[in-house]
């Protein structure tokens, strides 16, 4: 087995191979109402030997029979758990406002138990986001983003707009209760990664931008100093 892996620890990129990959499978029956089931255990050791974590993975299978009678699992698992690391956390930089890394590091934590509670921090963390970097302030969230959409480009703005509407879906009870709309930890997924890449955007490059100023100012400085 060969396969392209990203370390979450050091987020070192690397090929996989046998010699860092083990998986384990179990099936079980007795007598349980689904009927045969696979448990998959999966450990991937980072090759970076600067590193050298390993990930654990665990994952449950339905299965079915072939023709002959053999016990065959169905590919796609009906639940996984990310035990180690307990979720997929980027490090930021400390000069990032504590408030949205501990937004951003719940709704990464609760992604898979409960995707659309994680979608409603993503929400969270954005408002606070527009709120600190953008020094823009109104009632509702939806105001800030209309305030926000001639600030940035449409395709962000299209983006930032989707996490409010899927936010929501967490955050407020629809008119219909009985009407239940699903978030899956895919799209949980997706709204942490904007999440992610606003904080690099707009953080991240505004700091190196301004130290690279910095630099230039120093320079300058240290250049006259020599001249006179």
């Amino acid at each position: 087995m060969t396969f392209l892996w990203k370390c979450p620890f050091c987020t070192h990129n690397a090929t996989i191979t046998d010699s860092n990959f083990f998986s384990y499978s179990a099936r079980f029956f007795e007598n349980n109402k689904y009927g045969y089931q696979e448990l998959r255990v999966e450990v991937i050791t980072c090759p970076n030997p600067k590193c050298k974590e390993y990930t654990l993975k665990m994952h449950v299978h339905d299965c079915t029979s072939d023709h002959l009678g053999n016990i065959i699992p169905y590919k796609k698992p009906k639940e996984t758990w990310q035990l180690i690391p307990a979720a997929e956390i980027k490090v930021f930089p400390d000069y990032i406002p504590e408030a949205i890394i501990s937004d951003y590091k719940e709704a990464c934590l609760i992604r898979d138990l409960s995707p659309k509670a994680s979608a409603t921090l993503a929400r969270r963390c954005l408002q606070g986001m527009i709120r600190n970097f953008w020094k823009i302030k109104k009632p509702k969230l939806k105001q800030e983003i209309d305030e926000l959409q001639n600030k940035i480009d449409p395709t962000t703005w299209a983006a930032i707009d989707a996490v409010r509407k899927i936010g929501n879906i967490g955050a407020h009870m629809e008119e219909d209760i009985n009407l239940i709309i699903e978030v899956d930890p895919k799209e949980a997924k997706l709204l942490i990664g904007l999440i992610e890449t606003l904080i690099k955007d707009w953080y991240i490059a505004k700091y190196e931008r301004q130290k690279s100023m910095e630099q230039l100012v120093f320079l300058a400085e240290e250049k006259e100093n020599q001249k006179a």
